[in-house]
């Protein structure tokens, strides 16, 4: 370490190229800590490219570096292992997704046993998260998601809703339509439509149960797979704007159909919060020697850099003590310019 700060600080007297390691020897010091956030999406999935930004602006406010490391194929068995060659190298923090519960477990645990601070993103249950030992978890708990879009529907007057699931073979559908009858009182059983993923039996599906049920007050969708045909049959029918209708998740679709007042809102899990947010969080337990969660949380809230970003791409996390939700954040008419602006690299 003392030859290499000598190195650097005699820079007058070397060429080019060693000033160039120089200045990256002179920044890898200067980092307050080292960080590895592991997820377990293979390198064609796209979407986690929000997230990679979200760590290197993260670790640029935060003065931390942070790794990216996840399974190229997206074999969980090749995440264990990269969970466990981070616990071997002692990471000042570790971000991992509880992609599956079982399979992760163990190599989880051994970054805990190691007293190395984790926090959990994205796949995974707060419970899930907390029974490993997780100092956070950050993440759009489906059912929260749906009942915080069902409570401003209840806040419009809605007392009944169609729920279109497209894949109910994921119990986490059911969480979402849940969460929206909860929130307006309604039976989430009789509201529940299993639609399959076709696209015209979606459409046709849809606008036979609007025909047979003309007291239906509202729509909910789980995703532009539903949400396209649904847009279909809902202006077909002459519903468009006078149909109370939300949805999960954008797309091209869905975007015009917020401009021109078909849906009212998207319902987003923001998958930047869940890259910038723990990143964050790690440096603030290291820089403050804490892990209190309304610590943790009030530093967030302090930071002048956190809050333009939000304030920059339109971004709202949510609160929930000793956990952050990343969604649901909500994409209306009068965001939803700045959300296509920035989908893809910070949305």
């Amino acid at each position: 370490m003392q030859q290499r700060s000598w190195t650097c600080k005699w820079k007058r007297a070397l060429p080019a190229a060693a000033l160039a390691l120089c200045a990256l020897a002179q920044a890898a010091q200067a980092a307050d800590a080292r960080l590895v956030l592991i997820s377990h999406a293979p390198d064609s999935d796209a979407w986690w490219n929000t997230i990679k930004n979200a760590i290197k602006q993260a670790g640029e406010d935060f003065n931390v570096q942070v790794d990216y490391r996840n399974p190229p194929n997206g074999d969980l068995a090749d995440m264990a292992r990269l969970i466990e060659q981070a616990a071997a190298r002692r990471y000042d923090g570790v971000i991992a997704s509880i992609a599956d519960y079982d399979v992760l477990k163990r190599p989880l645990g051994q970054v805990v046993a190691k007293k190395i601070p984790l926090i959990t993103i994205n796949s995974g249950t707060v419970k899930q998260s907390e029974s490993l030992g997780a100092a956070l978890h950050v993440g759009q708990p489906e059912y929260d998601a749906g009942f915080d879009s069902g409570k401003q529907a209840k806040a419009a007057g809605i007392k009944t809703f169609l729920c279109v699931n497209h894949y109910a073979t994921n119990p986490a559908s059911f969480e979402r339509c849940k969460g929206f009858a909860d929130a307006i009182g309604a039976d989430v059983r009789k509201s529940t439509l299993d639609a399959g993923d076709d696209p015209t039996g979606i459409e046709s599906k849809v606008s036979a149960y609007l025909r047979n049920n003309p007291g239906t007050q509202a729509l909910l969708t789980l995703g532009p797979t539903s949400a396209s045909p649904a847009i279909k049959a809902v202006r077909k029918m002459g519903l468009a704007g006078k149909l109370y209708f939300a949805t999960f998740d954008l797309s091209e679709d869905i975007s015009k159909a917020i401009k021109d007042g078909t849906i009212k809102f998207a319902i987003d899990q923001q998958p930047y919060l869940q890259g910038y947010i723990p990143v964050a969080a790690l440096a603030i337990m290291k820089r403050d020697k804490t892990t209190d969660p309304a610590k943790v949380e009030a530093a967030l809230k302090a930071s002048p850099k956190f809050q333009a970003r939000l304030k920059e791409y339109g971004l709202a996390p949510l609160y929930k003590g000793r956990h952050i939700n990343s969604g649901p954040g909500f994409v209306t008419k009068d965001n939803i310019a700045k959300v296509e602006k920035y989908a893809g690299q910070y949305r």
